[in-house]
């Protein structure tokens, strides 16, 4: 097994415990851990690319790994009243559409790999996640202000990271609809 993929089996084992972290309200360390464990994303693709590591695991993994840390990270959030439960439905429903074309691509004998929209998305929701977990209220000390750019800026991430969810769901549909079809 190559370097990338044990960053991309790295970030599923660190899951449980940044779930923990959340649980217990140890919030710094579950944004410590969300943040390596998001790190470990850019890291794999960019070595696996650099030194042609792609592998087919990696292909199917990766992409698998960010969705099962964004996904923990969001059920976490919707429990502390930080996001609403129908902007982690539409996230998470987008989710389940492409693992199921990529389940009936793979019993066809075609990996697809993450689209570039697929890529800025996860990024600006691994962002958004980061944002809300450290969401500290200023609105009770001489920062107020600070604590309301700093709420703008998390909802524009959130709405970013939602259309960003809705333009990669179409984009990938599109892309690969002959996996429907049985065009392959």
């Amino acid at each position: 097994m190559n370097l990338p993929n044990k960053l991309t089996l790295l970030r599923v084992i660190m899951i449980p415990f940044f779930v923990v972290a959340m649980y217990l309200s140890y919030k710094w360390v579950a944004l410590a851990i969300f943040i390596v464990a998001s790190l470990t994303d850019m890291a794999d693709g960019k070595i696996a690319r650099k030194y042609n590591l792609v592998t087919d695991f990696g292909k199917f993994m990766d992409p698998l790994a960010d969705k099962m840390l964004v996904i923990s990270a969001l059920i976490c959030l919707v429990e502390s009243m930080r996001i609403a439960a129908f902007i982690v439905i539409i996230i998470v429903a987008r989710e389940f559409i492409i693992s199921g074309f990529r389940l009936i691509a793979v019993e066809k004998g075609k990996v697809i790999a993450a689209s570039w929209w697929g890529k800025f998305k996860t990024t600006f929701q691994m962002i958004m996640v980061v944002l809300m977990i450290a969401d500290v209220d200023y609105s009770l000390s001489a920062n107020a202000s600070f604590g309301e750019a700093y709420s703008i800026l998390t909802n524009v991430i959130m709405v970013i990271a939602v259309a960003l969810t809705i333009i990669s769901l179409v984009d990938y549909l599109v892309k690969n609809w002959s996996v429907m079809d049985g065009q392959y």
